[in-house]
């Protein structure tokens, strides 16, 4: 059986901006585009027809200049076209998110998902650990008994795509089972995988893991992990409930509903951090957390195996901090020590990097 391969994509717009914008937007979700060009411009004779794109983007401002092109088009390409539903929004626009939300559900409908999009090296998982237990050093705060009493006050959501699960996993490696969080964590997979990566993430730490069904309490020192059939919010109690809704968006679990659902219940004390992935989930949902009280934070582009999906939130303006996985980790930390020691958080702890 021969290598699975990304969809190929041809863009045709009648502005560069306009080409650009949807370009890029294409590679960011995973799609690998191999023409992008105006319609003056386009060899006809070398791209339409021939098998080598499977779906056209197109987008024409003047569509009564190249109407002509656009006949040709509709007569002779052998793939899908989709044409666009307006001009694109700058990429740091409230409303980008949406469009490009909106091109990748296109896309989809067309020609499908992209390779990597919910693929989970599990081997590479299984391998990847970030420190020893020993050399962990647990702040006094965490020691007191009076912490794991009574319902959980502080919940972070881990978002994770295509090369996410390595970095999550860092990142827990890098947390003592006292810190006073529970995590929910959303990744993009395959169903069939959940069981397996829920059994990989908590190996060389002390985190307990669970698939969040209803009626599943969240505790500090133990992950949550988003089921892929159906979307899952939060009682008064701090429970998993199930809203009998399919997750919204082109991925399950949805990022943003998961974010949104924690915000909904926690408010100041809900917290999220985008890791390595394709797409932007996260990015609608990252600015409303922050209204809520809430802190976004994501994983520094250049430590991601895929950094489209941290880059995307960073582009909202909501993202308060990046760093590496074991930075993060460190970063949450001494946040919640500074909250236990009853002051604020330390010089630079809430500032971009």
């Amino acid at each position: 059986m021969g290598e699975e391969v990304n969809p190929r994509i041809g863009v045709i717009a009648d502005t560069l901006l306009q080409g650009s914008l949807m370009a890029n937007a294409a590679r960011a979700l995973g799609y690998d585009v191999v023409v992008n060009t105006q319609p003056g411009n386009l060899d006809s004779g070398k791209w339409v027809g021939k098998g080598l794109v499977e779906c056209w983007l197109v987008d024409l401002h003047d569509q009564e200049k190249w109407a002509d092109f656009l006949d040709m088009l509709l007569e002779q390409a052998d793939a899908p076209l989709i044409f666009g539903d307006g001009l694109a929004p700058p990429k740091t626009h409230e409303e980008y998110p949406r469009w490009e939300r909106r091109l990748f559900q296109s896309l989809i409908k067309s020609v499908g998902r992209p390779v990597a999009a919910t693929r989970v090296n599990l081997n590479v998982l299984e391998k990847s650990y970030a420190k020893p237990r020993s050399t962990l050093v647990i702040p006094a705060e965490f020691k007191d008994p009076a912490l794991v009493a009574g319902e959980v006050q502080r919940v972070w959501v881990l978002g994770a795509s295509a090369g996410g699960p390595t970095a999550v996993k860092l990142f827990l490696d890098s947390l003592p089972r006292e810190l006073p969080v529970a995590f929910v964590l959303a990744q993009h997979i395959d169903p069939k995988m959940l069981d397996a990566l829920a059994t990989s993430l908590v190996r060389h730490n002390w985190f307990k893991v669970r698939i969040g069904r209803p009626g599943e309490l969240l505790r500090y020192g133990e992950i949550v992990v988003a089921p892929c059939d159906a979307e899952i919010a939060f009682d008064a109690d701090g429970c998993v409930v199930q809203t009998g809704k399919p997750w919204e968006g082109p991925y399950a679990p949805s990022i943003d509903q998961v974010m949104a659902n924690v915000a909904a219940r926690w408010g100041r004390q809900a917290g999220a951090i985008l890791f390595s992935g394709m797409g932007n989930d996260g990015s609608i949902a990252g600015p409303l957390m922050v209204q809520r009280g809430g802190t976004v934070w994501a994983q520094s582009a250049e430590t991601c195996a895929v950094s489209s999906q941290p880059d995307s939130v960073r582009d909202t303006g909501c993202v308060s901090y990046s760093g590496s996985p074991e930075l993060l980790a460190q970063q949450l930390i001494e946040r919640v020590r500074q909250e236990l020691k009853g002051g604020q958080p330390a010089p630079g702890q809430a500032a971009a990097s």
